[in-house]
């Protein structure tokens, strides 16, 4: 038992060296060594911005800190912020990189950090890259979202024809140069009335009226003796004779039907049939049977009414706009569903003190007679028709202050400039852009009212909130 007891003794005895042999020399292990010299140099190498609280609260510092724990504030490096922007992440995916200039608040607060941080309700401010115009003065940023929810639209700026339509009253009148008058240059009598009432129609060389004349008479009897005196003497005096003698009875306005018939026959008939001078209707007789005329006595007035005139009462606002040869559509109260075509002739060079409206002549044809004198007409001028296309914007696109016209340019992706522009004529809902937007552009057509008071609401904040400037 003793041998066996020693033999075991022994034996635990050089395992327990064996061991301890181990435990007193050990082999420290390559890498851990390696470690400890590499990331003091990487760390050395790396740039901390930062300072951020250990906790994740919305709290940073440019330099080393504690928070009210006593736990020391996180260093974050400069490959660490990048590596973690999301758009940064996108400009590497595309091949190229960007370093913020700053950041801002991404309520559109008037508040600028040079480092990344958080607003009081922890949301990250937004990067700003060089060349982003997001956070431009002239350039308003509101959410795609909201810009679809408000329903704001859209259009492109393009060529167009303006055409204004002026609608004002209007008045038939007789044409002035078809309106005759019929008169004598002798006294007479009258015989008898061909034309014996108001309202009828006379065709040129008809006759009015058998009229006796004591010296329209005389100067015939006189021609007919110089032409009998001519025929028998031919000569240069009697020739002359008969000529003064024609030009007597043309002087006192007696019918060329009525000379020739004198040349041809050499007769002089007591009493003369006097033809109508242009054909019309009869709008005034003045005359009866058998009275006295006396030279210069108005028999009667007779006008052509196969062309009238609607002369326009246009407010002075808008008399400039009209020129002439424009067309103007006519309806006449009479005529509700027939309106007419005509055309402008004439733009009067007076304006009515007591109206402040211009008049306007438009001439209409009226061949079958059923327009009347001193009828009611409305007239619709078309303004521009004519004209040349041009630069123009929807009437809707225009916000106008009263000193500036401002158009709000869309740049895509909810952003917005807003620009002043120069207005001219308007016409069809349109308004010419004279200057400030070219053709192609994108103007916004409703929900003006939204992107302006943003804009609005922006310029104030920044009028009364002191701005820390990026760096």
């Amino acid at each position: 038992m003793s041998r066996v007891r020693t033999a075991m003794l022994v034996v635990i005895a050089a395992a327990i060296g064996g061991a301890g042999g181990y435990w007193y020399a050990p082999r420290q292990p390559a890498m851990p060594t390696l470690s400890l010299s590499v990331e003091p140099a990487a760390a050395a190498d790396r740039t901390i911005l930062y300072y951020r609280d250990p906790s994740g609260a919305p709290f940073w510092s440019k330099e080393p800190k504690k928070d009210a724990q006593g736990r020391d504030y996180v260093p974050v490096y400069s490959d660490e912020e990048q590596s973690s922007a999301p758009q940064q992440k996108k400009l590497q995916a595309k091949g190229g990189e960007r370093k913020p200039l700053y950041y801002r608040n991404p309520m559109g607060l008037p508040d600028t950090s040079p480092v990344p941080k958080k607003d009081s309700m922890g949301m990250d401010y937004i990067p700003v890259y060089e060349g982003d115009d997001q956070d431009d003065d002239n350039t308003i940023k509101v959410s795609v979202d909201r810009v679809q929810r408000s329903g704001v639209r859209t259009e492109k700026v393009q060529l167009r024809t303006l055409i204004r339509p002026v609608r004002v009253p209007g008045i038939v009148r007789i044409d002035e140069r078809k309106q005759t008058v019929v008169t004598l240059r002798a006294e007479g009598y009258i015989e008898e009335l061909h034309v014996n009432a108001t309202g009828e129609t006379v065709k040129a060389g008809a006759p009015l009226f058998r009229l006796y004349s004591a010296p329209l008479v005389q100067a015939q009897l006189e021609y007919a003796l110089a032409i009998k005196a001519s025929r028998n003497l031919h000569d240069a005096s009697q020739m002359a004779m008969v000529d003064g003698a024609a030009r007597k009875l043309r002087s006192l306005g007696i019918p060329e039907s009525r000379i020739r018939e004198i040349q041809e026959s050499g007769t002089v008939s007591r009493t003369i049939e006097w033809p109508a001078p242009g054909s019309g209707t009869v709008l005034e007789k003045k005359v009866i049977g058998g009275q006295r005329i006396m030279a210069g006595d108005e028999l009667y007035r007779i006008a052509d009414l196969s062309t009238v005139w609607v002369i326009a009462e246009v407010p002075e606002q808008d008399i400039g706009s009209i020129v002439l040869g424009d067309s103007a559509t006519v309806t006449f109260r009479a005529f509700a569903s027939q309106p007419m075509e005509g055309r402008v002739t004439l733009v009067y060079p007076e304006l009515k003190a007591e109206t402040r409206t211009g008049r306007v002549r438009i001439e209409v044809p009226n061949p079958d007679g059923r327009l009347k004198p001193d009828m009611y007409a409305d007239v619709v001028f078309h303004s521009g028709a004519e004209d040349k296309p041009v630069v123009a914007v929807p009437d809707s696109a225009v916000i106008d202050s009263g000193t500036r016209q401002i158009v709000l340019i869309s740049k895509g992706e909810g952003r917005f400039e807003p620009r002043a522009v120069k207005t001219g004529r308007h016409g069809d809902g349109y308004v010419e852009a004279l200057e400030g937007i070219k053709e192609g552009e994108e103007v916004v057509t409703s929900a003006t009212f939204l992107i302006d008071a943003e804009s609005n609401l922006r310029a104030a904040l920044k009028g009364f909130t002191p701005q820390e400037p990026p760096k």
